[in-house]
């Protein structure tokens, strides 16, 4: 693991937020470095995996230019703050919690891949169940796909996080055009505004909702259908062309699949917010 990737995994003194200790969960604590520091504090689990608190707040969830599937471009109102990890899962993280690694590159420090929908909520699941996590109450979760294209997109209305321009994803994602086909360890690029790495390219990561076209009103915490055929994965990945990492891209996909430029992020609600999913299947 680089130092660039522990350094930001350092931790300061405890900063006392009054919706977690009411609950008595430990207070969690800004990271040295990280562009979301000065926004609010990071909390860090039992297995080293980072989120920033995800502000509630209303976005345009699609693209008017984009693939129909991404189409009719829609308000949703995301009505609770959540904590979203701010990095995807690493195979040291997935290891500690499962017990082997499925990824086809297995250094600590890259994100896991060749995991489907149920590896994925299976992993949620077996982590809220540590010790730790119970003690403190933690149920964590895959993001909806309202959740994923929210905090991607950091208050943006443009293609990508960071702009309109194609250029930046060389700053910002692992694709097709600079990743040498294969994953990279997680955090190397540059964050977007509230401080989440990765959203581009990498790998793709798995949502919660099954796959479902979208409607042309507004919805709050839009959860998609409540059944389907197929799942959904966002965000592009290293061996995806750049269009296909921009913030609105859906990917309709089997929740059996199982490749090696597939993995997750995790989601936990934040104290006093209940999961808008169950965390099983």
């Amino acid at each position: 693991m680089s130092s660039g990737f522990l350094g930001r995994m350092v931790f300061g003194l405890a900063v006392a937020l009054a919706a977690v200790a009411g609950r008595g969960e430990p207070a969690p604590s800004p990271v040295a470095g990280d562009a979301s520091a000065g926004r609010t504090a990071n909390l860090r689990n039992s297995v080293g995996v980072e989120f920033v608190l995800i502000p509630a707040g209303t976005f345009r969830m699609g693209s008017a230019d984009g693939h129909d599937q991404e189409q009719p471009v829609h308000e949703v109102r995301i009505t609770k703050p959540f904590y979203l990890g701010v990095y995807e899962v690493t195979n040291a993280q997935w290891k500690a919690v499962m017990g082997s690694v499925p990824s086809q590159w297995q250094d600590d420090d890259r994100p896991v891949e060749r995991v489907n929908w149920d590896d994925a909520v299976a992993f949620c699941g077996r982590l809220s169940t540590l010790s730790e996590e119970k003690a403190v109450g933690r149920v964590y979760r895959l993001p909806t796909e309202a959740e994923w294209e929210y905090a991607c997109r950091a208050g943006s209305a443009t293609r990508y996080s960071f702009g309109d321009d194609v250029t930046g994803l060389e700053r910002h994602g692992w694709f097709d055009g600079n990743s040498d086909g294969a994953t990279h360890p997680v955090g190397r690029k540059q964050p977007n505004a509230w401080g989440l790495y990765d959203m581009h390219g990498n790998v793709w990561e798995w949502c919660a909702d099954w796959y479902g076209a979208y409607s042309a009103e507004a919805a709050p915490d839009s959860e998609g259908p409540a059944a389907g055929s197929a799942r959904i994965d966002r965000g592009g990945s290293w061996n995806a062309p750049a269009g296909y990492c921009r913030s609105a891209r859906r990917y309709r996909i089997a929740a059996g699949s199982r490749s090696r430029d597939l993995g997750l992020r995790v989601a936990l609600s934040a104290p006093g917010a209940q999961p808008p999913l169950a965390v099983g299947p």
